[in-house]
């Protein structure tokens, strides 16, 4: 295996990354790709053996015949040697390899080659779809809100004493966390056993079918498919990634109930840019005969829903108020913030009593709804369980409207990323930081720490959080920090520097756009760069996450003091712009925009959450 760097001439910013069978282009900051190339290279050095096998395709596996028809249950030998980094790293090839980018360009002008594709790498990894009906699936989609949903599902039905999958997307800080068992993300040697049973696979047979290989998501999806078999779990909690329809996860045929959460306006250029549209994508989750639950939704995304529902032959319910169930058991306490978790709440109940119904009372039928009736019907309140309460009560997920008080800084961070969440966010960020406010014991700054990425409309978003009234308003995008690293799980290497730095400079004037009174001065850069000049004003760009925290703390934040961390050296100019900082009393900092600016936060603020 010869592999070999080089920087291209037009790109300064880009490495290109080369293997005799796989060209591939990773485009992102010379520093992230580094830190990839570092990564792929610690491991062919180090596994001499282990990289001849991966070149050669000597796996220790049966025939081609018999390793397609391998059933889940029979474990397949793991490539020794490997480690979880060289896992990460090398599931991260699967982001830029060059068949997997073409397989994705190709399914989005025909999206129905996308389960196609699917059912073939799922058999070519040794399951069939026949297994997965075993796995007792609540499948779940929608815009916002399905993460959520998913984690008070799995917290209820664990309580229950039963063992739990859940598949959920993206990861804040460690892939692992995308696959868990009974709440927790599966360990490192975990995911690295099932990890190269599963790619060695799919990587012996790939010459067969032109060389291709899953991309990304679709591989991961893969994955906990074979965790949750081999680990036998009584049931798995299914997000769907994008849509519904062609999203990889609808390869499920026969899932026990399906969900919707709150559906709005995201990802247009593959759902499309109506909620009309959108809705029609994710009742494609609906199957015959297999109950569905939704949230009360917009009048035209509940007509496409029921006019799906109708032509899947699904009963379709829509989940009442939380309110109407503490009727029947007093007032209802949730582990998440927010008033819109009441909804995912809510949801949540109708989905895990369904399940709890076919699992326990096989010869009580579930609510079946007339499937020729144009509208769906309200599914009835019931009066939750002393372990449905508690398990409401008690669930958390991480980076959704979850606060951290670290010393005399609080953080408060929310994923939101689409107009609706983000109206959620705000709502929320003015409850709580006005309560922490009432408990300062003197003047407090806010700051907010922004970035949004893909086609999501940023400066809509950020005209949502002037009326917050920050003092601040920092921007930087989502690489965690500017010191290589090999911490693969955060690395994305389908988008350029260069593009993210711009993608900043536009969130800063867009900032000050919504904010001007007569002026519009530029933020000074903590970079160089030659994109914008430098120009004074109250908002400032920074290369990095961590930097951007190091400046907005000042020191005050012990766990971001850690001289392990070091120190991104700024302009005395910059520097003295701080002195509010130093001088209040407390910190408050909202990080929002992004579920990876988000994560690669945490990864610095919960050094646990690394581990």
């Amino acid at each position: 295996m010869n592999t070999f760097c080089q920087k291209t001439g037009a790109r300064p910013d880009v490495i290109c990354v080369r293997r005799r069978d796989r060209p591939y282009l990773a485009a992102a900051s010379g520093t992230a790709l580094r830190a990839m190339v570092l990564c792929m290279l610690r491991m062919w050095q180090r596994g001499s053996v282990s990289a001849a096998r991966l070149g050669t395709h000597h796996w220790p596996f049966g025939s081609a015949g018999l390793s397609l028809r391998r059933y889940s249950t029979e474990a397949a030998p793991q490539i020794p040697g490997m480690e979880y980094q060289d896992a990460i790293c090398t599931l991260n090839t699967l982001q830029t390899n060059a068949s997997s980018l073409e397989q994705v360009r190709r399914e989005r002008s025909n999206p129905q080659l996308q389960l196609q594709a699917m059912r073939g790498f799922l058999e070519r990894s040794g399951l069939t779809v026949e297994e997965l009906d075993h796995l007792n699936i609540i499948h779940v989609t929608g815009t916002k809100g399905k993460g959520s949903t998913c984690a008070f599902t799995e917290h209820i039905l664990r309580r229950h004493g039963f063992r739990t999958g859940f598949y959920s997307s993206p990861h804040l800080v460690q892939v692992r966390e995308r696959i868990r068992i009974n709440g927790q993300p599966i360990g490192k040697e975990l995911f690295t056993k099932y990890f190269w049973q599963v790619y060695g696979r799919l990587d012996k047979t790939k010459d067969a079918h032109g060389g291709t290989m899953p991309a990304y998501f679709r591989f991961l999806t893969i994955l906990a498919f074979h965790v949750f078999l081999q680990e036998k779990v009584d049931l798995a909690v299914i997000e769907v990634g994008i849509g519904g329809a062609y999203d990889c996860t609808n390869i499920i045929r026969r899932p026990w109930v399906c969900g919707i959460s709150s559906l709005g306006i995201d990802h247009t250029q593959i759902l499309g840019d109506t909620i009309e549209k959108i809705a029609w994508q994710k009742g494609g989750i609906f199957k015959l005969g297999v109950p569905a639950f939704t949230v009360k939704q917009p009048e035209d995304a509940m007509v496409t829903l029921s006019s799906r529902a109708s032509e899947m032959r699904c009963p379709l319910w829509v989940c009442p108020e939380l309110e109407e169930y503490q009727a029947h058991c007093g007032p209802l306490h949730l582990g998440l913030a927010g008033r819109h978790q009441r909804s995912n709440a809510s949801l949540a109940l109708q989905l895990s009593h369904t399940w709890l119904q076919r699992r326990c009372l096989p010869d009580r039928s579930p609510p079946s709804g007339s499937v020729e009736s144009a509208a769906p019907r309200q599914a009835p309140p019931f009066k939750p369980s002393p372990i449905m309460i508690k398990g409401l009560a008690d669930t958390e997920w991480p980076g959704r409207n979850q606060t951290l008080k670290h010393g005399a800084v609080t953080y408060f961070l929310d994923g939101a990323h689409t107009m609706r969440s983000m109206q959620a966010c705000v709502h929320w960020f003015r409850e709580a930081a006005v309560q922490h406010e009432r408990n300062a014991s003197g003047p407090v700054v806010r700051v907010l720490l922004f970035n949004a990425t893909g086609e999501r409309d940023s400066a809509a978003m950020l005209k949502l959080l002037v009326p917050c009234h920050f003092d601040f308003a920092v921007f930087c995008p989502n690489i965690t920090e500017a010191i290589a690293s090999c911490n693969a799980d955060q690395q994305n290497f389908n988008v350029s520097v260069e593009h993210m730095l711009t993608r900043c400079l536009d969130n800063e004037r867009s900032w000050h756009l919504h904010n001007s009174s007569g002026h519009t001065k530029g933020a000074p850069l903590l970079i160089e760069s030659s994109l914008a000049p430098e120009k004074k004003a109250d908002a400032l760009v920074f290369p990095c996450i961590l930097s951007a925290l190091q400046w907005i703390t000042q020191g005050r934040d012990s766990v971001l003091a850690d001289p392990a961390h070091g120190e991104l050296p700024v302009k005395p100019s910059v520097a003295a712009r701080a002195a509010p900082l130093c001088a209040a009393a407390e910190v408050h900092v909202l990080i929002t925009g992004s579920l990876h600016l988000v994560g690669g936060a945490l990864k610095h603020l919960d050094p646990a959450s690394s581990k």
